[in-house]
């Protein structure tokens, strides 16, 4: 039983790294669209081609334009932090209640 115990913390531990990182990309990019940076630089493009699926995806299904702010980056942020809070601490607590 310990070996699923440490394998449902392990993977916890691994989705939460994962998401705090997508999380950072996502701030990263967003604070990048006030600067205008040259489209052509390869960490920019790996940055918006990590992002723009989910981001796209957002905005195909949801109206999240106000003018010409675009909300999707903070959904997607919401999102991350519920993920977080729920899922990883859900995997945490029932790695830590089996015995």
């Amino acid at each position: 039983m310990f070996v699923a115990k440490n394998l449902i913390f392990a993977f916890a531990s691994i989705l939460d790294i994962t998401l705090t990182a997508y999380m950072w990309i996502i701030i990263i990019r967003a604070v990048l669209t006030w600067v205008n940076p040259d489209p052509y630089n390869p960490i920019v493009r790996s940055l918006y081609a990590i992002t723009e699926p989910v981001l796209s995806w957002l905005r195909r299904r949801f109206p999240l334009m106000a003018g010409s702010i675009d909300f999707s980056p903070l959904v997607v942020i919401f999102a991350i932090y519920f993920l977080r809070a729920f899922l990883v601490r859900t995997l945490f607590d029932l790695a830590a209640r089996m015995s």
